[in-house]
């Protein structure tokens, strides 16, 4: 491999050290009413890498690519509300995070009248 591509993949290599770690993955809590809600989110890497060379009427040629994707999707929350906690999943849409969030106090609304009606036939 080429002294560059060791330090292109030396370079990404450290890019996924500090970008996916469990802070990445879990994020920071927030309160919503009684509620603690703390977003999860899914990570996707990929990372290729291709090269060659040839020679042809003495003449010589090498070539070499790579090329390197990461993606991240939010696919619910974990819920707390004194002692009891759930994972409320966000429905995947075409506006990513922000509409989860937007979607997030009608569904912990449910939750909690769901809780009330559990309640009140115990």
């Amino acid at each position: 491999m080429s002294k560059d591509m060791n330090e292109l993949v030396n370079k990404f290599t450290d890019f996924l050290k500090q970008e996916a770690k469990t802070e990445t993955v879990i994020g920071k809590e927030f309160k919503l009413g009684e509620f603690t809600c703390v977003p999860v989110m899914r990570l996707g890497m990929g990372l290729g890498y291709g090269g060659g060379e040839g020679h042809a009427d003495k003449q010589g040629g090498e070539g070499s690519g790579g090329a390197a994707g990461f993606g991240m999707d939010p696919i619910g929350f974990l819920v707390t509300r004194g002692d009891e906690i759930t994972f409320v999943p966000s429905q995947r849409s075409a506006t990513g995070l922000s509409k989860a969030f937007e979607r997030l106090p009608d569904v912990l609304e449910k939750y909690a009248d769901k809780e009330k009606e559990k309640a009140a036939k115990n």
